[in-house]
């Protein structure tokens, strides 16, 4: 993960609903966007949640039923060897392969594939899961959605007391699909990274691709978004995902405000250089003046020239005895007051 960019991540999750051919196809998707890394959820399905759990209201929303969410997932699981496959296809592609892992053993499973750990919201207070990965001494890249920030505390708690030198990054998360505008709380991103002193991203629910971008201005190093290869697609997260095209609008207009945020030194740019000295005023003479002649207030004009002393030192020269004659509209220049 480069620091001096913004790392964006594409959240396929699970909208390749099941098809190993699909997640190919969002893979490509991801990298015409131009994004720095690809991520899916790799889960057992009988190991993520029981058979009564029922399903999230969005997710009832989006199927229309309200089925057991452990049915609704068994439809969305893909096999360990086609995430072995996807990472060789991302490699291939040159984007990296990503995948939040939601089980003891797809932690395991997805230690030698991926460069960093994505902890997903829902397992911030998963104690056991949360050492397990901490465990691996890779770099982890949090998200927070759901959580209060002493439950944030105590899962940093929990991963520092296995190994308290890992990389963490905090994402700021509203865990709602889509996240309503005033749900967001865009400010809490700038809480968590003055609270814990860590680098922070944003991962966005959000229809569109506004609040992602204002993220970026306000300082998120990590952009994580759903996408789908079309909305219409029936699955739980398609209506909230942005679709190829508009990942690539997003991508561009964040790389746009990257560049626009700069270095932070307040100082004219290259090509400022040039126009400040057409913009800036400068003194002229306000008529005909003769050598020998004392200037006064009423001698001299600010107005724009191509020559001239900058107005900073029009108290400095009113008094002085001009020792050279200068003309109407001419510049004041040091040498209208020397010596030959």
């Amino acid at each position: 993960m480069k620091k001096d960019k913004v790392y964006i991540i594409a959240e396929a999750g699970v909208n390749h609903n099941g098809d190993i051919n699909i997640a190919y196809k969002l893979i490509d998707a991801a990298v015409e966007a131009g994004v720095d890394a690809v991520k899916f959820q790799t889960f057992k399905a009988n190991k993520l949640v029981s058979k009564y759990a029922d399903m999230a209201s969005y997710q009832k929303r989006s199927l229309g039923n309200s089925s057991e969410q452990l049915k609704m997932l068994e439809k969305l699981e893909l096999k360990f060897d086609d995430f072995i496959k996807l990472k060789k296809y991302c490699d291939e592609k040159g984007i990296e392969f990503l995948s939040s892992p939601f089980d003891l053993e797809s932690i395991k499973f997805l230690e030698k594939l991926m460069p960093y750990y994505k902890i997903p919201s829902g397992e911030i207070v998963n104690y056991p899961y949360l050492r397990k990965i901490a465990e691996k001494n890779k770099p982890i890249i949090m998200s927070t959605g759901m959580a209060t920030l002493s439950e944030v505390e105590k899962a940093l708690d929990t991963i520092y007391e296995v190994n308290n030198n890992v990389e963490i990054y905090l994402l700021h998360c509203t865990t709602n699909y889509p996240t309503p505008y005033e749900e967001v709380n865009l400010k809490a991103m700038i809480t968590l990274k003055e609270a814990f002193k860590l680098p922070v991203g944003y991962s966005d629910h959000t229809l569109g691709i506004e609040v992602p971008i204002a993220a970026v201005a306000m300082g998120a190093q990590i952009i994580e978004k759903h996408f789908t290869l079309d909305k219409n697609l029936p699955g739980p997260d398609h209506k909230a995902s942005l679709e190829p095209h508009e990942l690539k609008e997003m991508v561009k207009s964040i790389r746009n405000i990257e560049k626009a945020l700069g270095n932070g030194i307040k100082k004219p740019n290259k090509s400022e250089i040039e126009i400040k000295e057409v913009a800036r005023k400068k003194l002229v003479a306000a008529r005909d003046i003769k050598n020998g002649e004392i200037i006064t207030e009423k001698d001299i004009s600010i107005k724009r020239s191509n020559i001239g002393l900058s107005p900073e030192y029009y108290e400095i020269i009113i008094g002085k005895k001009l020792l050279k004659k200068i003309k109407e509209d001419e510049g004041f220049t040091w040498n209208h007051f020397m010596e030959e």
